[in-house]
Formats: C-alpha cells, structure tokens, sequence
C-alpha cells in the first residue's frame, strides 16, 4: 500500500509543495514544529534513510540543501536544522526545520497551526526564494 507521502507526490492528497524534480518532493509539514517546517521526500517509496542506494541518497541531501537554503532566505531564523527520524512515515524524509534554539528541533513540543492561506503564503515565500 502507498504511504501517505507517495499519495502527496502522486497528488492524491494535497500538500503545499515547495520544489519537486525527477527523484525528489519537497513540502510543507502540516503539523510543523516552526513556520516554514518542510519535509523532503524521495519519490523513490523507501521505508528507512539508509536503505537508499548511495548515488539517491547523496542527491537527496544535495536536493535538501538546496531547499534549506531558501527556507533559510525566506523564514527569519537563526538556522535551518535537519532532522531524520523515520518512525511517523514507512517512508524516508528529512526534515527541514527553521530554528532559533535548540529547543525549536523538539518533536515531542506542541505543534504549531496554521489556517490554509498562511500555510500558502509561506510555501510561496519558500518558491520564491528557491526559484
């Protein structure tokens, strides 16, 4: 069965995509730690990060970089930080987590909310700034 990220991909379930190439889906988490939280996923549907063949995985993370790198452009923080933990989805992602304390990379924290059009506007402000 496909996990709920292959659904978002194949678009069967909405999402507030930021960036998209061949191997490669970048979005907005919906239940994010800050503004600006963003998912990278590898089309590829494969339950574990390291379970990757080494070529996919060292474009995931150069796909992520770049994607970091407009978060960080278009979200006032201190730091974009990355984290894996893989236990949500059976399906690999990188988190991309705009920061300002270290305490802003705790999952186990209250999850922020935000309605549609915010939600919109910041993944607009993220495009922008990785086009």
């Amino acid at each position: 069965m496909a996990s709920i990220f292959t659904k978002i991909i194949q678009g069967e379930i909405p999402s507030y995509k930021i960036a998209e190439n061949d191997k490669f889906f970048a979005f907005l988490d919906i239940f994010p730690q800050s503004k600006g939280h963003t998912l990278v996923v590898p089309k590829q549907e494969v339950d574990k990060l390291f379970d990757l063949d080494e070529k996919t995985y060292q474009e995931l993370m150069l796909f992520s970089r770049q994607v970091a790198l407009a978060i960080a452009e278009a979200i006032p923080c201190d730091r974009v930080g990355v984290s894996v933990i893989g236990l949500e989805v059976p399906h690999a992602h990188v988190h991309l987590i705009p920061i300002n304390t270290i305490g802003d990379m705790d999952i186990s924290r209250k999850k922020l909310s935000f309605a549609p059009e915010e939600f919109e506007v910041i993944a607009q402000a993220i495009r922008d700034a990785y086009e």
